[in-house]
């Protein structure tokens, strides 16, 4: 037997079969109790037996509706996930795109290119750029306040996200250009584990050890000489000779505004920033705008 069952058939056996009343039913469902009964009847015959067992009293199930339910309730519920996904999918189309950043990702023009590549596949979305304080080195993934961002490796809880590397510089070392080894045009990095250094906040995680450059200290702890969570508070702290700190080259402008000079270090690796998002984000919109990335950064098979 071949039924032609409608999702309204179903929500109205459903909605009776959970209140077993069908005047409540009628209520919740916003439809006249008549115009219900008639519809119940009318899923009866197409299923060719009685669904609700009635007397003046109450309203039963029968065996056959009993059958049905949880069936009629799978379904519902699968359809209503599925109106949700491509509703999902219609905003994501039509949607805004939240790029986070702590850093300009201006380098060697790779965010105008970027942007330039996504808008061309994607020209009915937004794109917002949004500044995020020095203190979430996730720039706004870990909160979900954006979609992708630009950011300095390594990430906290690594797994939670995939990126591709769009810039790979040496770091440098910024210091008052009165500091003893400011004459120097290169500096090994033993000779500057007993200087103060600049440092992220706590709440930067690994980042925080990475500009400290943890990893090449021998075991020796870094000395702090203040913590700064801006390009602003790190030129007053250099120049107030409070510390020296490790930046990417292409920072370097950022900071040497006068009073201030960058040296090559050796002996630390150099420093990685990439384009991040979510591991479980698999929304087309994210999916584009990474995917502009890689062919802007040359970084696609």
């Amino acid at each position: 037997m071949v039924m032609d069952v409608h999702g309204r058939d179903l929500r109205y056996f459903a909605a009776v079969a959970e209140e077993l009343h069908f005047t409540r039913a009628a209520e919740r469902l916003y439809v006249s109790q008549p115009a219900l009964s008639k519809q119940i009847r009318m899923l009866e015959k197409q299923v060719g037996a009685a669904l609700f067992e009635r007397d003046r009293r109450e309203v039963r199930l029968s065996a056959v509706g009993a059958a049905l339910l949880p069936h009629a309730q799978r379904m519902l519920a699968e359809w209503e996930a599925a109106q949700e996904t491509v509703a999902r999918v219609v905003a994501d189309q039509a949607g805004r795109l939240v790029v986070g950043m702590s850093t300009s990702p201006g380098r060697g023009g790779v965010l105008p290119a970027i942007r330039s590549r996504f808008t061309a596949a994607r020209p009915d979305a937004r794109l917002v750029l949004r500044q995020v304080p020095w203190k979430d080195s996730t720039a706004g993934l870990a909160d979900g306040t954006c979609d992708a961002a630009f950011v300095w490796l390594p990430l906290p809880d690594p797994d939670r996200y995939r990126w591709v590397v769009v810039a790979e510089e040496p770091r440098l070392v910024a210091m008052a250009e009165t500091h003893p080894l400011a004459d120097r045009e290169i500096i090994d990095f033993t000779d500057l584990l007993d200087e103060p250094f600049l440092a992220l906040p706590d709440s930067a995680g690994p980042l925080r050890d990475y500009w400290l450059a943890t990893d090449a200290r021998g075991g020796k702890p870094a000395l702090i000489g203040a913590e700064v969570a801006s390009t602003e508070e790190t030129y007053e702290a250099l120049v107030a000779g409070l510390g020296v700190v490790l930046l990417a080259a292409g920072n370097a402008p950022l900071i040497t505004l006068g009073g201030v000079v960058t040296r090559v270090v050796r002996g630390i690796s150099p420093s990685r920033f990439a384009l991040a998002w979510r591991a479980d984000d698999r929304r087309p919109l994210v999916r584009e705008y990474v995917r502009a990335g890689e062919l802007a950064t040359g970084t696609t098979d």
